[in-house]
């Protein structure tokens, strides 16, 4: 009866490809670890197709932030949904108006009874897409009643991008609001008149020691510098009255740091002549191009000190 012929190696062949194997799993070592950097640089593909455009270069930061508040809203039925009010009312949904390279600071709080979580896209419409920093909790982990939130956006393009909920389909029930992008520089156009009226009431007020000044009431305390929201072409009327011992100016400002950006013809006063301790006085203005400015104090220093709150015309 034969046998079928078995083949070995020898002990000598056995060790060369060991040797073999080795060498090449070092070399493999040494190429990946030499290119760690570019490794760590890109997003895998599968995490850059899911995550949609938020690969997309973040530009240079202007050094400018906006501090946005967002609140999750949502009607009777659970129906509509919305940010700080119903789509349709008076606040919802509010546009935001930046430059390239602004950031955007998002405060997010969660008013309503369902669960809630919190993203910035560029597409016009789904749940892809979301730029990475600017979540906030997630679809399978979300913000539950009362729980908040704070994330970042910096546009790395002019155009025009979504904050939205990023739980599926409610986005489509209304929570999804614009930022609108333009290029650092550019400026943008004010709308027509609007034939819209409004009235603010704001108080100079100082700390004890005179190193610490605001609006209203000073800073941490309720009603501290409160934003002023208005559109474009809206009728504006502010009166301040000097409330504190020193002396006081009012102005709207594209610069806080600057109290000679007055813009809007919205004066009051001036550092050469201020409002002296008790003095009241008014301005009426027309709002003007969309964006973000900043009501101050116009003594120099005193918006340093304090005295500076947004004001957003939409």
């Amino acid at each position: 009866m034969s046998q079928d012929q078995i083949y070995r190696t020898t002990s000598a062949r056995t060790g060369k490809m060991m040797v073999i194997m080795l060498g090449i799993c070092l070399a493999g070592g040494v190429i990946f670890f030499a290119m760690w950097d570019y490794w760590i640089s890109q997003p895998a593909p599968v995490v850059a197709m899911m995550a949609g455009d938020s690969a997309k270069p973040v530009a240079t930061q202007t050094g400018k932030t906006i501090t946005q508040d967002l609140a999750f809203v949502e009607s009777d039925d659970f129906r509509i949904l919305g940010f700080n009010e119903l789509p349709g009312e008076e606040g919802g949904n509010p546009t935001i108006n930046v430059q390239v390279g602004d950031k955007i600071v998002f405060n997010v709080v969660n008013d309503g009874l369902s669960y809630h979580s919190f993203g910035v896209t560029a597409d016009e419409e789904g749940v892809t897409g979301i730029i990475e920093g600017s979540t906030i909790a997630m679809a399978t982990n979300p913000l539950k009643p009362e729980e908040s939130g704070t994330s970042e956006f910096v546009a790395g393009d002019a155009g025009t991008y979504y904050y939205i909920c990023t739980v599926p389909g409610h986005r489509i029930q209304g929570m999804v609001g614009e930022i609108i992008v333009t290029e650092a520089g550019a400026l943008a156009t004010a709308a027509a008149p609007t034939g819209v009226s409004h009235d603010f009431e704001l108080d100079f007020v100082e700390s004890e020691d005179f190193r610490t000044l605001a609006f209203n009431e000073l800073p941490g305390e309720e009603d501290s510098n409160p934003d002023i929201r208005v559109a474009s072409g809206d009728e504006v009327t502010v009166t301040v009255e000097n409330t504190g011992k020193s002396f006081h100016s009012f102005g709207v400002v594209t610069d806080p740091a600057d109290f000679n950006s007055v813009v809007m013809d919205s004066a009051i006063a001036s550092p050469r002549d201020p409002l002296k301790p008790g003095e009241e006085e008014s301005v009426t203005f027309t709002a003007g191009a969309p964006g973000l400015y900043y009501y101050i104090c116009t003594v120099p220093g005193h918006a340093l000190q304090g005295m500076q709150g947004n004001f957003i015309v939409e």
